[in-house]
């Protein structure tokens, strides 16, 4: 038993190397040159392996040699499975199979009156899967419900496929070969960027790029040319539904990895190797690699961060024992070993034991970040470093008007020096009187002291502030 999808129908040759530019947002662009055997005429072609996840209204396709006109394109995923089969079987004579209690083989014929299951429409003019139950009537009149066994049918449904398939009408000038270009966009592919920053001592560190591509497109692209695009590109929502030595990093991605370049408002990483991406397949590739970065760590006591604007009143807030925010900063320049775009994702930092053995310290997540910019990771919180921030005072000096003397109490219970930068943030028309050590004013709400602590040292910052709003 066979199905015939079309009568004279010029199939693709099969593509030559494709391209396939992947976006981060879940989507990707596939281009192929296709050769078709056409005659003269009006006549249709089809292409059967493309995604499965394809967006329909994004196909194009166009002659590198001139002569079509494309009349109309159509894409065809009624996929045959024994579901649908059934489900296009209602009212068609069947035969049911199956092995009674005594083990006597009995075969039943007689009409399909409704298939296990059914798509309904519904109120908001879609549908939805129902479960309906399998009913045959059989010729001698017997009503069987769910009955368990094997169905037979005589013929596949017309216009059922076993692949997605993209159909063109079109008119050719002449007869033979004819190279077009197909382009499409599909869901199902995504990609993100993951690092690992390897800690080598105090000062120095290596760096360690990959690309993490997932293909759920539902189509297999081999000895593809990969692109990946980094950047936020606008696309409207649809309607809701029910290493490597010091400065050889840049040659390394030359030669073997990704070649970056700036593309519009966004950047493009070309792979400088045939890739083959299969489909249901989670594939990671080196993005980049460079060692002798220099890198500095920094404690950050900022305790008003995670309270927004906040105007004093008699309650407290940003008070008691705090633990200040471990961060690892370096630069993205050449001159420190980078000097490439970073795509988003994740940064997981280690360090190596007095044994040797590598450790895990924190995970951070950075943005898309330009060269020559600094990245800054969070890390974690210190473990020896103890801050305690007190209100000493607080004194209402008009219906908007107040005064508050804050303390904060630094204790190193390290063995070594350590500096804090400590933040304070106020808002309004704030001005500072006395305070114990000098400090920077960063912005309109924020303040910085930089507090250089000893090994064991204590360190008590005590200042006075007047807000008015």
């Amino acid at each position: 038993m066979y199905i015939s999808l079309a009568v004279g129908l010029a199939l693709s040759q099969g593509s030559a190397q494709p391209q396939i530019t992947v976006y981060n947002q879940g989507f990707a662009l596939v281009k192929e040159v296709r050769t078709f055997q056409l005659r003269n005429g009006r006549q249709s072609i089809s292409v059967e392996d493309v995604a499965q996840q394809i967006e329909t209204n994004s196909v194009g396709i166009r002659s590198l040699s001139g002569g079509i006109e494309v009349l109309e394109q159509n894409y065809q995923y009624d996929l045959i499975n024994p579901t649908a089969i059934l489900n296009k079987a209602v009212g068609q004579q069947i035969k049911f199979h199956r092995v009674l209690p005594n083990g006597v083989k009995e075969t039943v014929t007689g009409t399909l009156v409704s298939s296990p299951t059914a798509v309904v429409g519904n109120q908001q003019g879609g549908g939805s899967m129902t479960w309906n139950g399998m009913v045959i009537q059989t010729t001698d009149g017997r009503i069987l419900l769910n009955p368990s066994g094997e169905i037979e049918v005589s013929s596949i449904p017309t216009g059922m496929i076993s692949k997605p398939t993209l159909l063109w009408d079109l008119m050719a000038e002449r007869a033979g070969a004819t190279t077009v270009e197909l382009s499409y966009l599909t869901r199902g592919m995504t990609w993100n960027a993951d690092y690992v920053l390897l800690l080598e001592d105090e000062s120095l560190a290596g760096l360690k790029g990959w690309v993490t591509l997932t293909n759920n497109s539902g189509a297999t692209f081999e000895n593809a040319t990969l692109k990946l695009l980094a950047g936020d590109v606008n696309r409207p929502r649809p309607p809701a539904t029910a290493g490597m030595r010091g400065g050889a990093a840049e040659a390394r991605r030359q030669d073997l990895g990704f070649q970056e370049e700036a593309l519009f408002e966004y950047h493009l990483y070309t792979l400088q190797r045939p890739a083959t991406v299969r489909n249901n397949e989670i594939k990671q590739l080196s993005l980049l690699e460079a060692s002798g970065l220099k890198y500095t760590k920094k404690l950050i006591l900022d305790s008003l961060r995670n309270y927004g604007i906040y105007y004093p009143n008699e309650g407290e807030i940003g008070t008691g024992v705090l633990k200040p925010q471990v961060r690892v900063e370096f630069e993205n320049t050449k001159t420190n070993q980078m000097g490439m775009a970073l795509p988003a994702g994740n940064v997981k930092v280690y360090q190596r034991d007095k044994s040797g053995s590598v450790q895990m310290l924190g995970e951070d997540r950075i943005q898309h970040t330009p060269r020559d910019e600094k990245v800054s990771l969070v890390v974690g919180q210190s473990f020896d470093v103890v801050a305690e921030r007190k209100r000493l005072n607080f004194r209402q000096l008009g219906t908007r008007a107040f005064e508050q003397t804050f303390q904060i109490e630094l204790r190193n219970r390290k063995e070594v020096p350590e500096t804090v930068f400590v933040l304070e943030r106020h808002y309004g028309d704030w001005s500072v009187g006395q305070t114990s050590l000098p400090f920077e004013k960063l912005d309109a709400n924020t303040m910085q002291y930089v507090v250089n602590l000893k090994a064991g040292e204590v360190i008590k910052v005590t200042y006075t502030v007047t807000t008015r709003w």
